[in-house]
């Protein structure tokens, strides 16, 4: 008798590490390592702790890169699972230069306008003539920054003008501006050194700036600024990996969004739509 419970002790053991084991290797397989920065890194932070991702099944870890190219680099070498902070043109721009280490997009999630501000004028048209424009220094920004500039019909670009476009491409400066490149992460710091400033809506925000209410000239959205939609993105490998698509649905949950608008005041403005829609 003692041996044949002995022997049914061992079973139920052997069992019971089976199981433990199967849910050890179906947590692994829904753990999903974000990397972000900014206000980004606040909302998948906000994602990771919600009802939301424990009702999908998923484990969210988040880590914060500083660095676009860092982070970039961090997700095609697996040091991050995906990472959420780049637009579409920043993403196009990024696989240009670096081929042997190309991101794969997962889905879209918002536009985040990018401004125009100033301290010493009130409107585009109040711009003077020969005025510093401080714009970024990274190649998708740069472009960006012009394509906002033109918008605002203080320049003209030329008609080949692309996601790595610079100051070289403009056709027509009436106004004369001077431009000034700067990290775009300074923005807000040099608004009193220079006359006009181009800042990112993130940088903005930790700034103390509203894109929508302290700007003298937003994007807005429209066909003309799809490329600036932000994405969710992974390795090359990883493009049909299940998990971490789920990843771009739960961004878009109706209370995920609510808590979006409500902390960053409606200026991650959301942008729920398929990979095709950059084709069109």
């Amino acid at each position: 008798m003692r041996k044949f419970k002995g022997i049914l002790v061992g079973i139920l053991a052997s069992v019971l590490l089976l199981v433990l084991a199967g849910c050890g290797n179906s947590q692994a397989k829904n753990t999903v390592t974000v990397g972000s920065q900014g206000s980004d890194l606040e909302i998948w932070e906000h994602i990771a702790k919600s009802k939301q991702a424990k009702d999908a099944g998923l484990n969210i870890k988040v880590k914060e890169i500083t660095d676009g190219t860092q982070l970039n680099q961090a997700t095609t070498q697996g040091q991050v699972d995906v990472n959420a902070f780049q637009s579409w043109a920043y993403y196009k721009a990024y696989n240009r230069e670096n081929p042997k280490g190309k991101l794969a997009a997962l889905g879209t999630t918002y536009l985040e306008p990018l401004g125009i501000y100033s301290k010493k004028f009130k409107k585009v048209s109040d711009i003077k003539d020969g005025s510093t424009i401080a714009i970024a220094n990274n190649p998708a920004n740069t472009s960006r920054g012009l394509e906002l500039l033109q918008s605002a019909g203080l320049i003209k670009l030329k008609k080949n003008f692309g996601a790595l476009g610079n100051v070289k491409d403009i056709a027509s400066n009436p106004k004369h501006l001077k431009f000034k490149e700067i990290d775009d992460t300074t923005g807000p710091r040099v608004l009193n050194d220079v006359d006009v400033v181009l800042i990112s809506n993130t940088v903005a925000l930790d700034g103390g700036l509203h894109v929508l209410t302290d700007s003298i000239y937003h994007e807005k959205l429209d066909q003309s600024t799809r490329d600036n939609v932000n994405i969710l993105a992974t390795a090359d490998k990883n493009k049909d990996n299940k998990t971490y698509k789920k990843l771009v649905k739960l961004y878009h949950n109706k209370d995920i969004q609510k808590y979006i608008k409500k902390k960053y005041y409606g200026t991650k403005i959301e942008v729920n739509k398929p990979l095709s829609y950059f084709d069109n």
